[in-house]
């Protein structure tokens, strides 16, 4: 199934649909932007999986999650600056046979994240 991803905001209890997201690749410390999207109802890439097991390859990646932006849109009241601006998960890929699928759990104030299956 190659790369995945899928948000759930902690805070509310539900997916973080219409939260922006980027994918990169990631090479000595520069990064290239791969695609943006933004979640869908089930706070997943409406296009289904962001790279299929024959287009992944072995290396690094960055996902950068818009968190402020998407607490601002759901009208919570957040300070200035907010705890949390954009989460940002550096990654690598060792094997493309198998799925890499990540995860975040997010708040306004915390996120968690894990290698799914």
């Amino acid at each position: 199934m190659g790369l995945s991803t899928h948000v759930l905001d902690t805070m509310h209890g539900g997916p973080a649909a219409g939260m922006r997201v980027s994918l990169f690749t990631t090479d000595k410390g520069s990064a290239t932007l791969v695609k943006s999207f933004t979640l869908n109802h089930d706070g997943r890439n409406p296009d289904g999986p962001l790279y299929d097991n024959d287009s992944l390859k072995k290396g690094t990646y960055r996902l950068v999650f818009d968190v402020k932006e998407y607490f601002a849109a759901k009208g919570v009241a957040l300070p200035e600056p907010n705890f949390l601006d954009q989460v940002s998960l550096d990654f690598g890929v060792a094997h493309t046979d198998q799925h890499y699928h990540v995860p975040l759990l997010v708040s306004p104030w915390s996120y968690s994240t894990y290698r799914g299956s």
